[in-house]
């Protein structure tokens, strides 16, 4: 494994580690801090702004396929990327990795200095068979020592796109079956299935339909014979 001068997770005043100690191996010296790292389940890596890879929690060493990280490979290269594997130069030298989702949104998030959020349809190659899932991708930029990080957040998100692409809705009431045959609206079954909150209020199309009806209820009205 390659070793690095920098050591993430530490007080740059702290000299108790040796300068070129190996990164997981420095960080777990913060005990509460580095299992608190790891016990989170998304993956995360450090990484910077041409996705050379720092550092991981445990979720993201797993996402990976590696138990220990090789320092400084390219996250495409690592993840075996479709357009990583077809470049002659691996990650970034496709003409594909400018449309990258995880590319770009690094790079934004180290040039803007701001957290940025993308979702992703993303395409590994592994050892038998081709693997296809779309990923929530959260770029956070920090600044170490002088050198532009940026924290990078990947979730599998497969299981809510499937869930989005195939809900049994009622062509003519427009509420959701549940799991458990039962009938929802749209607002009960995202309040349960995702926690979120609607506010309403009523589209032009609609509002003239109200208009409409208002008028021939009017019109009714005023036709009927006096009782």
């Amino acid at each position: 494994m390659n070793s690095h001068k920098d050591a993430f997770l530490m007080s740059s005043t702290d000299t108790t580690v040796p300068p070129e100690q190996d990164f997981d191996d420095s960080a777990s010296k913060y005990g509460y801090f580095w299992t608190l790292f790891n016990a989170v389940p998304i993956p995360i890596i450090i990484v910077d702004e041409e996705v050379r890879i720092f550092g991981s929690n445990a979720a993201g060493r797993s996402l990976l396929g590696m138990k220990e990280l090789i320092k400084h490979e390219r996250g495409g290269d690592v993840l075996h990327c479709l357009n990583a594997i077809s470049a002659p130069n691996g990650c970034g030298s496709s003409e594909r990795c400018t449309s990258c989702v995880i590319r770009n949104s690094v790079r934004t998030a180290a040039n803007g200095g701001k957290v940025i959020r993308m979702r992703a349809h993303m395409q590994m190659q592994g050892t038998d068979d081709l693997t296809d899932f779309y990923m929530l991708v959260t770029a956070s930029p920090f600044v170490y020592e002088g050198r532009q990080l940026v924290l990078l957040q990947l979730e599998n998100i497969s299981e809510l796109i499937a869930l989005k692409s195939l809900l049994p809705i009622c062509a003519w009431c427009k509420r959701i079956r549940d799991d458990d045959n039962y009938w929802q609206s749209v607002e009960s079954y995202l309040k349960v299935q995702a926690d979120v909150d609607f506010s309403h209020g009523i589209c032009p199309e609609c509002a003239e339909k109200w208009r409409e009806e208002r008028k021939k209820l009017s019109v009714l009205k005023n036709n009927l014979p006096p009782k």
